[in-house]
């Protein structure tokens, strides 16, 4: 009987903490945001479905290829989460083939979320700039929503 209450009194404080909070797992997009590219025709500026993009971001450290999807409408593309004002994003739509480079302005805003997910950003004021110099294959650049909140509504529209 003495065995049978020490047991009971350890699987009851063994209940007691293990009980909490799922703090270490990050759901429903309280993390930070990325930003949402569409594409357009730049004759009709109709949605357009792109047969292959290759996307690259400079986070600082240099490009890094974030791959290549195919017949595609839409494109989500983390941002720097740095102090930095920018973020370079390069697009290209052949492997080997030239590549147009998107300068993405804003600011940010940093706010606590709890202790699993840390610290959400926000990016707000975006401003997209395509370098001049690289305009193929992306022809021209349309501002969406200016602001990140979440992935659901288009920051940038790419018209090729």
């Amino acid at each position: 009987m003495k065995y049978f209450k020490f047991l009971i009194t350890i699987c009851f404080l063994g209940l007691l903490f293990s009980c909490g909070a799922d703090d270490d797992i990050c759901e429903s997009g309280e993390g930070t945001p990325r930003m949402k590219v569409s594409f357009k025709t730049l004759e009709n500026e109709k949605e357009k479905t792109v047969d292959s993009l290759y996307v690259a971001v400079d986070y600082g450290s240099g490009k890094v290829e974030l791959g290549k999807q195919t017949a595609i409408t839409s494109r989500i593309i983390p941002l720097r989460v740095d102090e930095s004002p920018y973020t370079d994003v390069y697009f290209r739509t052949s492997n080997n083939g030239t590549e147009s480079k998107v300068r993405i302005n804003y600011t940010t805003k940093s706010t606590y979320v709890s202790p699993g997910c840390g610290v959400k950003k926000t990016y707000e004021n975006l401003n997209p700039v395509l370098d001049p110099t690289t305009t193929t294959p992306v022809k021209s650049i349309e501002t969406g929503q200016n602001f990140i909140e979440n992935e659901d509504k288009t920051n940038l529209y790419l018209l090729f």
